[in-house]
């Protein structure tokens, strides 16, 4: 039986690669694509996650995409609209028929000979080759399969549930249940006045480190009214400006005055919980931005602590004990269920070895072209966000990029196109530019930032838009081949410049 080949293979059916696949009909109609979905159901992160409360920690006029208005009252949106939207957008675009369900990649081999992509796939019938001329990576940046759980001492003591939220089972029980929830970022914040909301008898949220909370409504009333007074794309491409200009001044505040940031995000939050405001709870040894600022709409946790349904305890961990957990500072918390929200895993392409012409390849080792290629691998686009913003945002001009870079391709009638990074060196500070324990320990599984452009990550939307979309395809970086032509051939001509 001969392989299957397609125009463009993409790989994941989450809001990444949804987007890509639209743009794909957009733009370049005339090329065939199938989408591989490892998971039965579509969706990524909103079908993956079934804790309580799960919802964006972005606004929706950010988060969705481009070309598809989001028309929901709230701009805080929990896992079901997104999903609902999600399959809005494939509904819209006819892409339900392209993709294939229980399609986990397992391998990518390109050969310069053929200029093509081959992909071991691992299915319900056994392993399968399918082969692209290009691929679209919307896999995301977390490991699918685990979150990040760390050892605790004494663990095997407590004989009570211990609960992932990336493994959350849809049948627990904890109505008048006493919860510990571990950790202070987005997941946390968002289980902890869920639980409590929903019938939990106490929650505790135990901190190792504070976080940095923002409020604000769940509802944008000023893109509410818009969407009352003007069409919806006009409605919608006004919020999507205000929402990116006010997130980029803000990010550009706590970068030059981070003192000033730290202390007015700190006076809001006193006056959210008046006497329930402790420094010690709410102050972070780090600037605003050094890690994710924390999203809470409708001031639904500080309300659930306000009321006493929620306590915030600060301290290290000793041991966890029969009863629960026995902090550093002597505290024992009792419960009945422990949730160690402690963060993801972060990696890109999980799983998935590669190799180039034979030579095994490695995206930890390769350094990041325009955030969206790899050093030395042709033909591959992987969707890759933004740290201090919306994902999607970045996603939706890469996603424009693959189809220009497929056009710029046919009418210089090449095969294909790599970027080369000859002389450029590594900058410390890393693609995602943040202190947070997930960045850190993700050394070696995502790519490096280079000490220039393309090959250096700025997070600015406003930037990026004009060099994803103004910039040349070939700009001294990319090096357009022809079949049979090998990767590595040549050098750029702005490999001195890097030097």
């Amino acid at each position: 039986m001969a392989t299957e080949q397609f125009d463009v293979l993409v790989v994941g059916a989450g809001i990444s690669g949804i987007g890509g696949a639209a743009h794909l009909r957009m733009h370049c109609p005339d090329k065939s694509f199938a989408i591989l979905e490892g998971r039965a159901t579509l969706g990524g992160t909103w079908d993956l996650f079934k804790y309580p409360g799960i919802r964006s920690d972005s606004d929706m006029h950010t988060l969705g995409f481009a070309f598809k208005p989001w028309k929901h009252e709230k701009s805080i949106a929990d896992a079901g609209s997104i999903l609902d939207y999600l399959n809005e957008t494939v509904d819209e675009y006819d892409l339900r028929k392209t993709i294939r369900f229980n399609h986990r990649v397992k391998s990518l081999s390109w050969s310069s000979a053929d200029a093509l992509w081959s992909v071991g796939v691992e299915t319900p019938e056994g392993m399968k080759t399918l082969q692209a001329r290009l691929l679209y990576m919307g896999t995301g940046y977390y490991r699918y399969s685990a979150g990040y759980r760390p050892d605790f001492p004494g663990e095997e003591r407590f004989k009570g549930p211990k609960i992932h939220p990336q493994q959350w089972p849809e049948d627990l029980d904890y109505k008048g249940k006493r919860v510990i929830v571990i950790g202070s970022g987005a997941t946390a914040a968002t289980l902890v006045p869920a639980m409590a909301d929903r019938g939990a008898g106490h929650v505790t949220m135990l901190q190792r480190t504070p976080t940095y909370y923002f409020n604000r409504g769940a509802k944008d009333k000023i893109a509410n009214f818009l969407r009352d007074v003007l069409p919806d794309r006009t409605a919608y491409n006004i919020t999507r400006w205000k929402n990116t200009t006010l997130q980029q001044m803000s990010y550009k505040r706590s970068r030059t005055n981070p003192k000033k940031m730290g202390d007015w995000l700190l006076n809001n939050l006193q006056k959210e919980l008046g006497s329930k405001f402790d420094a010690k709870d709410w102050t972070p040894p780090y600037a605003p931005w050094d890690q994710r600022l924390c999203l809470i709409p409708d001031s639904d946790l500080f309300n659930a602590i306000k009321r006493g349904a929620v306590d915030v305890v600060t301290d290290q961990i000793d041991t966890f004990t029969e009863k629960g957990i026995l902090t550093k500072g002597g505290q024992e918390l009792e419960a009945d269920i422990i949730v160690i929200a402690t963060g993801l895993h972060m990696e890109v392409m999980e799983g998935v070895g590669i190799s180039v012409d034979g030579e095994s390849r490695t995206v930890g080792e390769s350094f990041s072209y325009k955030g969206c290629m790899y050093g030395n691998i042709p033909n591959l686009i992987s969707a890759f966000g933004y740290s201090n913003a919306s994902w999607t945002l970045k996603a939706d001009l890469i996603a424009e990029y693959m189809c220009r870079f497929l056009q710029y391709l046919d009418g210089k009638k090449a095969d294909f196109a790599v970027p080369v990074p000859a002389g450029v060196t590594e900058d410390p500070e890393g693609l995602m530019n943040l202190s947070s324990g997930y960045v850190q320990r993700s050394q070696g599984r995502v790519p490096k930032m280079g000490h220039v452009y393309p090959w250096r990550a700025y997070h600015d939307y406003k930037i990026d838009k004009k060099l994803m979309r103004g910039e040349p395809i070939e700009d001294g970086w990319m090096q357009l081949r022809h079949k049979g032509e090998a990767v590595s051939e040549g050098e750029p001509e702005l490999a001195i410049a890097a030097e």
